[in-house]
């Protein structure tokens, strides 16, 4: 019968069972490729949820290595200047659970780390992971419970690495356009938001 799948049995009708490879490729700690990995990101992402399991996904990028290794078993996420609405660290203070994606402009794989995550304010810690003078505001330390390699198909699929593949900017989404139209506040008009922006990105990254 045509429906939603519901189950866990139902769902592995579909797709099969993960091949041993797969299963076996999980590890509980950051070893030497996972650490040369996180030396070599720029960019990740953060999955959180709230304690009635809202969730979110959310940006971090800085120099290539900004994720702090502390052990085989902690990094440290410097949390920089945003625009305070702290989605996920709202998040963490009611579910510590946490997802990160890291990826390696020009690479297909990436890697994922699943953990639990607090929050920390430590001067020592912050101080480490300076830029420009500036400390993060926090860090989120995350305890790793898995660590793996992903495969490189959605990069292949969406074509993300190849420049001939990128819109042209005339044909780019216009954010500060979206801004206006979502908020709807007086006075306030696409120029005023592109200003804004760009004020932020030139003088509020640390």
């Amino acid at each position: 019968m045509i429906g939603d799948i519901k189950t866990e049995e139902e769902l592995r009708r579909y797709l099969g069972e993960p091949g041993q490879l797969v299963q076996n490729k999980v590890i509980d700690h950051l070893d030497e490729h996972c650490r040369v990995f996180i030396s070599k990101s720029p960019f990740i992402t953060i999955s959180t949820a709230d304690k009635n399991g809202l969730c979110d996904a959310s940006p971090r990028g800085d120099a290539a290595g900004f994720v702090m290794i502390q052990d085989d078993h902690h990094l440290l996420i410097p949390e920089r200047p945003g625009n305070k609405r702290a989605d996920s660290l709202s998040n963490l203070l009611q579910n510590p659970r946490i997802g990160l994606l890291f990826m390696i402009p020009g690479l297909g794989e990436t890697l994922r780390i699943n953990g639990r995550a607090v929050l920390v304010t430590e001067p020592s810690v912050l101080e480490a992971m300076a830029v420009n003078g500036k400390s993060p505001l926090l860090a989120i330390k995350v305890k790793v419970d898995e660590c793996f390699i992903h495969c490189a198909k959605a990069f292949i699929r969406s074509g993300l690495w190849q420049p001939e593949s990128w819109l042209e900017k005339e044909e780019l989404p216009k954010p500060a356009k979206a801004i206006q139209a979502h908020a709807k506040l007086p006075n306030l008009t696409e120029e005023g938001i592109e200003e804004r922006l760009n004020n932020s990105y030139q003088n509020k990254l640390y």
